[in-house]
């Protein structure tokens, strides 16, 4: 299984790798949960690096993308349960169980949540379903579990109401920080938007006052400045280093590079 499988469409997914190392960019729009059943899992943000391994419960925040690393240990397999806690979901918990944040949360974006026995055995009971393809869980025993696992972490963790049950949209955070930050992410330029908290039109605008150009150019020209720094200095090969810059391939990185620089990444090595 080299994606995850949809346990309930949209809400709980199941990941399973048996050998092979797999690294990709990824987006949260929701708060996400991750149970690491086993192998280990690293994500990377602008602002946090994270691992974990088989047992270990992370709490991913919204609104973010970095890099998700899935790697099974040697001679066994790589499996997440994942559950995604959307919006509209947590409003009804707050609805339903009278929940509300009570200031604005200030901590990291993601954590390693404490695990405890009742975590654990509320994992080990969505196992057998995820390792079933989801077969028998309707949606509705999909969303009580849902639920359940939401109550179960403000047992852990408390605090975590002012984290889950913040709705405010995405502020127009700084947009020359973030991308700076950011700039080596293979996304669209509306994702880029959407996570600046911009319209289009308003992420373009904003970009030209700031950076003096149009973000497609601007973002190539920073990656391609970023791989001769690493080639130069740090003697990094084309190859290492091509899909950590943006680059969907090795040929697009050397046409692009020898076009700005007048010389291929390899020919720069000798």
């Amino acid at each position: 299984m080299d994606s995850p499988a949809e346990i309930l469409p949209g809400v709980i997914f199941y990941s399973y790798l048996s050998a092979e190392r797999r690294e990709k960019v990824c987006f949260w729009n929701y708060h996400t949960l991750i149970l690491q059943v086993s192998g280990q899992f690293k994500i990377e943000t602008s602002e946090q690096t994270l691992s974990m391994s088989g047992g270990e419960v992370l709490l991913i925040g919204k609104n973010q993308m970095g890099t998700l690393t899935k790697t099974p240990l040697p001679g066994a397999s790589y499996e997440t349960i994942v559950i995604s806690l959307q919006d509209d979901l947590l409003r009804k918990i707050v609805l339903e169980e009278k929940i509300e944040a009570d200031r604005k949360y200030v901590g990291p974006p993601n954590m390693l949540i404490p695990t405890n026995e009742y975590l654990q055995g509320y994992f080990q009971s969505i196992i057998p379903y995820a390792r079933s393809a989801g077969a028998t869980m309707t949606d509705e025993m999909g969303i009580i579990k849902v639920k359940e696992g939401v109550k179960l972490l403000l047992l852990a963790m408390p605090a975590l109401r002012n984290f889950l049950f913040d709705f405010s949209e995405p502020h127009k955070i700084d947009l020359e920080r973030f991308m700076l930050l950011n700039y080596q992410f293979n996304v669209p330029v509306e994702k880029f938007a959407q996570l600046t908290g911009r319209s289009l039109a308003g992420f373009k605008r904003d970009f030209q006052r700031i950076f003096g150009g149009p973000p497609r150019q601007w973002l190539q020209d920073k990656r391609l400045t970023a791989a001769k720094y690493l080639i130069e200095t740090k003697h990094r090969k084309p190859s290492a280093i091509y899909l950590d810059l943006g680059f969907e391939s090795l040929s697009h990185f050397s046409h692009a590079f020898k076009k700005k620089f007048g010389v291929t990444p390899t020919g720069l090595m000798r």
